[in-house]
């Protein structure tokens, strides 16, 4: 299979990983046959990249952090109770909800559980799932990031259950904001921006109201925009004041929020995200964690599509934990834009002279 952009998409081809609803279910499963109307519809869902079925890479398989089965409970879990506490009192901080944090510890536990396996700690999160959706996926992957920041940290399993549970529900405070405002395609009023702004005190108080969920938790939502060098909010503390786990929610929480496709702007691919945070390091986050962090990430997974500096555009077809900047492609398409007629493959830490300019 091979990742590629729904703009690259054709009539005919086939699904070959599942597209998800914003509760988890399955959008379009494996198998089904794209015509002209399912590609219209998903990119109205903004669904932006599909894994499809293709001869030349369908020994290629991505591995996902998470299997589905786990992710799908994961975010069927935390749309129930984001949703669940929307009514008034629970914005306020006066309602107590049973179990929320029994119930976010066992679905941690069983994100940390295939964590676990993997031969390999680097991160790769599909995000194929509607815009509607993105909310709550985007809170399991920060989970997932977290999690394999706490492992690498090495945070004994009581650590790993407060960060897990926070980095699950940190972003609650959104759901009392409508939906039109968080999602709107463009620039922010003044009164809007405040309203997104209290988005986390509103959260924290509805944690630290719930009495199976730690403090350290709450300060998750609390803290998750408070930033290095003072300039955060909502209260605007700086360096070590911060928590841990905070400042490690804040790092996933920028990386998912940039690699994921919004309303107002294109996804990052990895290696731009990556940039990015390094660029903020001592700024916005602690450099030594985000050299931590960016250390466990998949800058270019299994089946994506690229172009390389010598106009070549391929498939990624094997990762070297050792020097993940520098993939095995397997090459496409020539620089002329023809198929080739035997796809054959490049491994980039044994040939210098080969680049990847862009993930297509």
């Amino acid at each position: 299979m091979r990742k590629v952009h729904i703009s690259s998409v054709r009539p005919g081809e086939k699904i070959a990983k599942p597209l998800f609803t914003e509760t988890g279910s399955v959008l379009l499963g494996v198998g089904v046959e794209l015509n002209d109307r399912y590609i219209e519809r998903l990119k109205n869902l903004g669904i932006d990249t599909v894994y499809i079925e293709d001869v030349h890479t369908e020994d290629l398989f991505p591995e996902d952090s998470i299997r589905d089965e786990t992710r799908n409970k994961a975010v069927e879990a935390v749309h129930k109770t984001m949703t669940g506490l929307m009514d008034v009192k629970s914005v306020k901080g006066r309602a107590s909800v049973p179990e929320i944090g029994n119930t976010f510890r066992k679905v941690f536990g069983t994100i940390m559980q295939d964590l676990s396996t993997r031969k390999e700690v680097l991160v790769n999160l599909s995000n194929m799932h509607t815009m509607d959706g993105y909310l709550f996926h985007h809170s399991v992957n920060v989970a997932v990031l977290s999690g394999i920041i706490g492992i690498a940290k090495g945070y004994n399993q009581s650590q790993l259950a407060d960060l897990g549970v926070g980095a699950l529900l940190f972003d609650v405070g959104m759901m009392n904001i409508p939906k039109e405002v968080w999602n709107k395609n463009g620039p922010l009023t003044d009164d809007e921006r405040g309203l997104v702004q209290r988005h986390a005190e509103d959260g924290y108080n509805m944690l630290r109201n719930q009495f199976d969920v730690s403090l350290l938790s709450a300060h998750c939502a609390l803290q998750h925009h408070e930033r290095y060098d003072g300039h955060g909010y909502p209260r605007g503390i700086s360096g070590k004041d911060m928590h841990e786990y905070a400042q490690i929610v804040a790092i996933a929480d920028v990386y998912d929020a940039l690699t994921s496709p919004r309303l107002y702007r294109k996804r990052y691919s990895p290696s731009e995200a990556i940039e990015f945070l390094f660029a903020s390091g001592n700024q916005y986050f602690d450099l030594d964690l985000v050299r931590l962090f960016c250390r466990h990430i998949s800058i270019y997974p299994i089946a994506s599509t690229v172009e390389l500096n010598t106009g070549q555009v391929g498939v990624v077809s094997a990762v070297n934990p050792n020097s993940v900047q520098r993939p095995t492609i397997r090459i496409l398409k020539e620089a002329d834009g023809t198929d080739v007629a035997s796809p054959y493959e490049i491994d980039l830490h044994a040939h210098y002279s080969y680049m990847i300019t862009k993930t297509l």
